[in-house]
This record gives C-alpha cells, structure tokens and sequence, in this order.
C-alpha cells in the first residue's frame, strides 16, 4: 500500500463531503491516521465548512447529493476567492466516461470511482496536496521576486532623485544659492500643471500623471549649464557687461549639450545591450532625459521669439521649458540675490503679467495670476531668507 509518509502531512487538512454516512466514515478512518479530517454531509454544509478554519487544503467531493450536488458545489467554491484554489477531487460512484469529463471541465483535479480503493485514494490525495504545496510555493516566490523588484525599482528611483538633485543643487551653489530655489521653482511648476492639467491646449500632455511627474522631477536641473560659466561672471555682484551677459546666456546651451549627451550615453548602452534586452535602458529614461534637456535648453526662451539660445516662438518652445520660464522667473523677482533686493509680491505679479504674449505664454500667465496666493505661500514655505513682501 502507498501510505504518506511526510510529517507535514499530518497537517494538511482534508475535507470529506458525501451525503452517506457510512462513506463519510469508511472515508474519513481511511485518512485521519495522515491528516486533519473535516466532515460534511450536504454541499451546502461543505461550503460553510470550506470557509471556517482550518480551511482544507484539498477537498474529497461526492457528486450525486440532493439539494446541491457536487458541480453546484464545486462551482460555488471556485467562485469565491477563498476556495478557488482548493483541489477538488469527485469521489463517486458515477463511472461513465461524459461524467468524469464534466467533472474536470468544471474544475475538479481529479476523479475517484466509489467503491474506493484505499490504496488508490491515498495516492491520489497525496499527489494532489504536493501539488498545491508546489504550486503554493511558486505562488509564493513570484510574490517575493515580484516585491523584491518593486523594491528595487523604488530604491533606484530614490538614488537617481537623489543624484539628479545632488546636481542641480551643484549648480545652484555656484551661483551662490540655496536648494531652496530648487523645491520652490519644482513646487511652483507642480502648481501650474495641476491648474492646467484639463486644459484643451496642454491636456494632452499634463493630462497624465507620469507626465506632470516627469517634468516636475527634470525641473530641478534646469540651470545645470551655470557648472559651465566662469565664477567672476556668474558670482559678480553688480550688473553684467553685453559680453558677460553673453556668457552668461550660454548656460541655456551648456545644459542642454550636457543632458544631450547623457542621452547619447542611453541610446549606446541601449545597443550594446540589444543582445540582452531586458538589462537595456527603459524608454522612460529616454523620455525624463529629453524633458530636462528641453526645460535646461528653452527656459530662457521667450513667447514673441526674443529669449535665447535658439529664438524659438509660440509653441515651438517646448510646453516643460514654458511652464519652467513662468516659474523661474518668479522666484527671480521675489529671491533677493546677491546682485539685487527682492522684488514686492505686486511689483513680480505685475512684471509678469505685463510680459502676457511677449516674455510668457498666454494661457501659463492666466494661470499664474489665478495661482498668485499659492505662488507665494509656495515662496514662504521655502523661503532663504524673511520675505516680509509676501505677508499679506
């Protein structure tokens, strides 16, 4: 006789359901010298029992019962999420071949002639429990690997935030300012895509969330070509010559070649790695390296085509570089530098919405003045220094 030997079966729980009171004993002395025995005798009593602990961990099913029989109960188990997975074996005296085939359509594991055979049943039920135990583990493992992943995904995306902000906040330094700088431009543009979010003009592109997320994160690095401009002009204390105002406006193009190339570094890594796909770099990396380099390259561009570095006009500014321009030229204003004072809260406002349709576009600007109250609690959040402008 085949007998289950595995200590860990003797806590398996096996439910027995038949309507005969004799099988249910002959059936259930058969098997509790192995395993945790439960008892049911009508389908619907076997579903209340399914759901109480110790749920059973494979189930013997008897098909010919009154009131509901064995593929009514089989289809009540396998539509409710705690018993779905629960291996059904029909254990019957049906013996025709179109029986035993609806049994296994409708989701039983396997099918046991009555008068059992002791041997037989055993096997089979042994079989099946080191089946679930398997499949149990595998579920269980692509649980982990599928967490594990997650995890490791977050934990690259915290050190590439980190190191994304770690070299804005280098170029920021050098022009002797504060990461404050950073969080409120990044904070003023979260405002405006959120305003403007279901607008006919930008919706297509603030209108989802990634999106706004991937031009909030590369707003940050929107002056990272300030690395490339010399300390006597960029830390001059009083007004700039025309020539060092035309260094000065390189920083526009320095970022923008840097974060080009970094680009061009994705796209060889990309085909080295074509032999090995799944190590490649992901699009999404192509797409935030493309929006930063559009924000370091056109923040400085203006709606009428006067800005720099490239003249561009209307919507041929790239929308990331034209939210970025609105915001960064608040916090300019309302930001005492070390070559000016801070501009009033009314004197910024009004400089900006008097650049409507030449410096900003149109309907950013219309959104700016609706949004002047969380602009500048936004600037006293992460205020460098008292703005006493600001208070009310």
């Amino acid at each position: 006789m085949f007998l289950p030997t595995d200590d860990k079966a003797l806590l398996r729980t096996v439910l027995v359901v038949d309507d005969t009171r004799e099988n249910l004993t002959v059936i259930g002395q058969l098997l509790r010298p192995y395993y945790h025995v439960r008892v049911a005798n009508s389908g619907l009593r076997a579903l209340q029992v399914a759901h109480t602990q110790p749920v059973p961990d494979i189930i013997l099913l008897d098909v010919m019962m009154p009131e509901m029989d064995g593929y009514e109960v089989l289809a009540a188990l396998r539509a409710a999420p705690e018993t779905r997975e629960i291996p059904v074996i029909f254990v019957t005296a049906l013996d025709a071949i179109a029986d035993e085939e609806r049994g296994l359509q409708a989701g039983a594991v396997d099918y046991v002639a009555k008068p059992i055979k002791p041997a037989v049943l055993l096997a089979r039920v042994r079989t099946h429990l080191e089946l679930k135990a398997a499949r149990d583990w595998l579920a269980d493992q692509n649980s982990y690997l599928d967490a594990e992943v997650q995890r490791r995904m977050a934990e690259n995306e915290l050190i590439k935030d980190f190191s994304l902000h770690a070299m804005a906040t280098l170029a920021e330094k050098r022009d002797n300012e504060t990461g404050n700088h950073l969080h409120r431009t990044q904070a003023y543009i979260e405002a405006l895509m959120l305003h403007l979010q279901d607008h006919p003009r930008f919706q297509h592109l603030l209108g989802s969330p990634h999106q706004r997320q991937q031009i909030a994160k590369a707003a940050p690095l929107h002056d990272i070509g300030k690395v490339g401009i010399p300390d006597a002009i960029l830390l001059k204390p009083g007004k700039l010559t025309p020539d060092e105002f035309e260094i000065m406006k390189t920083h526009a193009r320095i970022g923008a070649d840097a974060i080009d190339e970094a680009i061009r570094s994705v796209l060889q890594m990309g085909r080295q790695q074509l032999a090995h796909p799944a190590s490649a770099p992901r699009n999404s990396a192509l797409e935030f390296l493309e929006t930063a380099r559009q924000i370091a390259a056109g923040h400085h561009e203006k709606w009428d085509g006067s800005g720099y570095p490239e003249g561009l006009q209307g919507d041929a500014i790239p929308l990331p570089a034209r939210l970025m321009a609105i915001a960064d030229v608040f916090d300019a204003l309302i930001s005492r530098r070390h070559y000016k004072r801070a501009f009033t809260l009314d004197d910024t406002v009004d400089i900006i919405r008097n650049g409507r349709g030449q410096h900003f576009d149109p309907d950013i600007c219309d959104a700016f003045v609706q949004l002047v109250p969380q602009f500048a609690a936004i600037a006293e959040q992460f205020a460098d220094h008292p703005v006493p402008a600001l208070e009310p």
